[in-house]
């Protein structure tokens, strides 16, 4: 199998072609003169919702549902889901962080996760998937907040991704927007 190279102002395209006519499956990755790896087509946010919008309630999980395209040309290796609106900051339990493939109501296989960790004061939680998801794939992740929020209103998530690699440019792919009600029945 032959392997094709292509520089353009610093930016390499490598591609698969196959013999005798045959051809492999061709996925393209960015990667720039100083090693920075892009997609070549970033993933998208495909939605975000949670199973409770209530304020104050316990047992919820906000789960944000990624579609990795077939041309993305490199596998999804991390998430940053920062919080940017929203009158609270929102606690979570990440030893209960979970991801699986497709979405919340058309559950695939189970996806295992790397660390997952979080900055507070930037109100950012680093999700890293063991090993990568591929292209072509559907994957949700599923945060456990402590509790919902206190405050009621729209709290507002922008959501990064990371291709694989050691040095990786991420892109922002999208808000995920949750509405959280208040109980009170003033």
């Amino acid at each position: 199998m032959a392997i094709r190279v292509a520089t353009l102002l610093g930016i390499t395209l490598a591609g698969a072609v196959g013999i005798g006519g045959v051809t492999a499956k061709v996925t393209q990755a960015v990667q720039l003169r100083d090693g920075t790896f892009h997609f070549n087509q970033p993933p998208d946010l495909v939605d975000a919702t949670t199973t409770f919008d209530s304020v104050n309630v316990w047992g919820a999980t906000y789960y944000f549902t990624i579609n990795i395209p077939e041309k993305a040309g490199e596998p999804l290796q991390r998430l940053v889901i920062a919080q940017r609106e929203g009158g609270d900051n929102i606690r979570y339990d990440l030893e209960d962080s979970r991801a699986f493939e497709g979405t919340r109501s058309n559950r695939g296989a189970k996806v295992a996760l790397g660390k997952v960790t979080r900055n507070r004061d930037t109100r950012t939680v680093f999700v890293n998937f063991d090993p990568p998801i591929p292209p072509g794939k559907t994957v949700t992740v599923g945060l456990r907040p402590v509790k919902n929020p206190m405050y009621s209103g729209v709290y507002l998530f922008g959501v990064t991704a990371f291709p694989a690699g050691e040095k990786s440019h991420g892109q922002f792919i999208g808000f995920g927007r949750l509405h959280f009600y208040s109980n009170d029945l003033d």
